[in-house]
């Protein structure tokens, strides 16, 4: 009989097969996604410097909406903007193990709509 994982775990399984298949470069960011039940956090990053080149999230003041889909979307415009400002104007998406669905996707369409090409 198969042993039940929990959610936490499949979506750590499902992160990993994303990973092995895309990486970051100085050129072309990656854009990770992690998403709480409360807040939505995303970071272009250099996987082969192996640091942050810029991040936003949905607990900065200057994103303020009342439901969860719109906080993502002003999230991936204010990473966009963020990324022009580096002069970052691609960026390969890493949906975190998460559905592409709801914030995830919302975060997805906010950093096209400010510009950046995923």
């Amino acid at each position: 009989m198969a042993k039940i994982k929990s959610k936490a775990e499949r979506r750590r399984r499902v992160h990993r097969g994303i990973r092995k298949k895309i990486h970051g470069t100085p050129v072309r960011p990656r854009l990770s996604v992690y998403r709480s039940n409360k807040y939505i956090y995303a970071q272009l990053i250099d996987d082969i410097a192996g640091h942050t080149i810029t991040a936003a999230s949905s607990l900065e003041d200057a994103i303020a909406s009342d439901e969860p889909v719109g906080a993502s979307r002003e999230v991936g415009r204010k990473l966009a903007e963020r990324a022009q400002e580096e002069g970052i104007n691609k960026a390969v998406f890493d949906r975190g193990g998460y559905r592409y669905h709801g914030r995830v996707r919302a975060v997805a369409e906010g950093a096209r709509e400010g510009g950046l090409s995923l």
